[in-house]
């Protein structure tokens, strides 16, 4: 960015993906005004030790932009709000709340062209069996991921319509990293593993572990996503590791960190629509962004690790 003193504001801030990257846009920024606006769905205060900035209270799908912030200007919204439980099954709530809360924040950032970096999500791509590439057609298998789906169509028609406007939305992959514990059952498999082997117990997986996820750590989500700050044009893109690893490859990281010898424990997946594997194409992103991600499955882990239980020994 060219100022020196950016105005930014984050909505989901209080969120997982959201707080990290308000504290890291923080840290790199010291002079930066920054504005977090969460409803607390699926966000937690705590997640913001040592937030300097000012924080709305509010719902997006409701709120009157306009009034809130009458003619203040951004130099950029980062959107991570949405209702992101997969397994809420209310069609009208997750479309109405997912999609309604961007178009009213497309409609304020219209008229000043104010650049837009927005969340959408790898589930858009629905079942796959090789890495998915972005110009691959949406095939959502449930409401959040068709959700999603539609924001991207919003952002792409817009980005269409107005050339001089830079939209740039982020198919995040598999997170999982610091800060998600708020979220409970929706937390990443590597939170919920590591949780049940620290307790002694072993870890409980579908059979036969040989599922297989683009597991990508938050700080390269959040780097991708500063990245996008100095994106000259529109465009939707991938935000993985780049690399698909099984859930028994997974058991094998987390005992190595932990220092632990636990063999998983097999149990029927009661999902009928589940995702058996995700990887992240990553040509577009590290071409237009320059996003190279940095943490292996191994750093990652490694890393959350020491950040979950800094008394380990």
């Amino acid at each position: 960015m060219a100022s020196t003193a950016p105005n930014f504001l984050i909505t989901g801030g209080a969120g997982f993906i959201g707080s990290n990257l308000t504290l890291a846009l923080q840290d790199k920024f010291p002079a930066a005004r920054l504005t977090v606006i969460d409803d607390f769905r699926s966000g937690d205060f705590k997640n913001l030790r040592g937030y300097r900035g000012d924080f709305v209270a509010q719902n997006l799908a409701a709120m009157d932009w306009p009034r809130q912030f009458g003619s203040e200007k951004f130099d950029a919204i980062f959107h991570l709000a949405s209702i992101t439980d997969t397994t809420l099954h209310d069609q009208f709530v997750q479309v109405h709340d997912n999609v309604e809360s961007f178009r009213r924040l497309l409609n304020f950032a219209r008229p000043s062209k104010t650049r837009i970096i927005f969340a959408s999500s790898a589930s858009t791509y629905g079942a796959a069996t090789a890495a998915s590439v972005e110009t691959n057609g949406a095939a959502p298998s449930n409401i959040y991921a068709f959700s999603k789906a539609i924001m991207d169509n919003l952002a792409v028609r817009e980005a269409k319509e107005n050339s001089d406007w830079i939209i740039i939305g982020l198919r995040y992959f598999n997170v999982y990293g610091p800060r998600e514990a708020h979220k409970g059952v929706p937390s990443s498999m590597v939170y919920h593993l590591a949780q049940q082997m620290k307790a002694g117990q072993r870890p409980r997986i579908f059979k036969h572990g040989d599922q297989k996820r683009d597991f990508v750590y938050v700080k390269d989500i959040v780097e991708g996503s500063i990245l996008a700050l100095e994106a000259k044009q529109s465009g939707i893109y991938n935000l993985g590791s780049g690399q698909a690893r099984s859930f028994n490859e997974l058991v094998d990281v987390l005992n190595k960190c932990l220092g632990t010898k636990f063999q998983p424990d097999y149990i029927e997946n009661p999902h009928a629509h589940y995702q058996n594997f995700t990887e992240a194409d990553l040509e577009r992103v590290r071409s237009a962004l320059g996003y190279q991600p940095q943490f292996s499955l191994e750093r990652g882990v490694a890393d959350y690790i020491e950040w979950l239980y800094p008394d380990k020994s």
